[in-house]
């Protein structure tokens, strides 16, 4: 221990903050590949602004925009998945790193693993449909509920598209009304129009 009160009241060392960090990123990683969090989360930034990006030892399990209130997504996820939530590690490196390049007009599709827990039943099956609508295209919310087995299911496809917990991964961007109008978006109509030429442009 130091002798001068001074150098005890000033706090760590310049060099202390790196290795606390250091040592927070080694703390993420193995308590990841321990299992011992329910899930990582980052904040990214992107054209269409801050992405929060959580995942499992599963896969990614939620994307979501500013405009959801990133905090109070984190609390959702507690009370769906388990409180046991940290942020950082580089489990959700490789998602990152295919955001970076679908804004840049180089993937037109993602490759990352998905945990699709939070979407159950018709809501699922509609999300299962939405990754084979081609990237550029459409797709009617009519369309989307013949091809996800149930016809009449128009407004339900409407509520699963509303609720994608993985909107741009999952493409529920790419769903529009039968006259050609965009109908809703969960991270908001610009968004939604910003998307759709970004990918019309490719």
């Amino acid at each position: 221990m130091s002798d001068n009160p001074m150098q005890l009241l000033s706090g760590p060392a310049a060099g202390d903050d790196e290795r606390l960090a250091t040592l927070h990123a080694a703390l993420v990683e193995r308590a990841s590949t321990d299992s011992a969090v329910d899930a990582t989360y980052r904040v990214v930034d992107s054209p269409v602004g801050s992405l929060l990006l959580a995942a499992t030892e599963n896969g990614v399990l939620r994307v979501a925009f500013e405009i959801e209130d990133h905090d109070r997504v984190l609390e959702s996820l507690a009370a769906s998945v388990g409180s046991r939530i940290l942020r950082g590690g580089h489990r959700l490196d490789p998602l990152a790193r295919e955001l970076d390049d679908y804004f840049a007009g180089r993937r037109h599709g993602f490759d990352v693993p998905l945990d699709l827990r939070l979407a159950r039943g018709f809501r699922l099956a509609v999300l299962r449909h939405l990754s084979e609508i081609p990237y550029g295209s459409t797709e009617s919310y009519a369309e989307v509920a013949v091809a996800s087995g149930s016809p009449k299911a128009v407004r339900a496809v409407g509520s699963a598209c509303a609720t994608n917990p993985l909107p741009i991964v999952v493409p529920c961007h790419r769903v529009v009304r039968s006259d050609g109008s965009l109908g809703g978006y969960l991270g908001g109509l610009p968004t939604k129009q910003r998307l759709l030429a970004l990918e019309r442009a490719a």
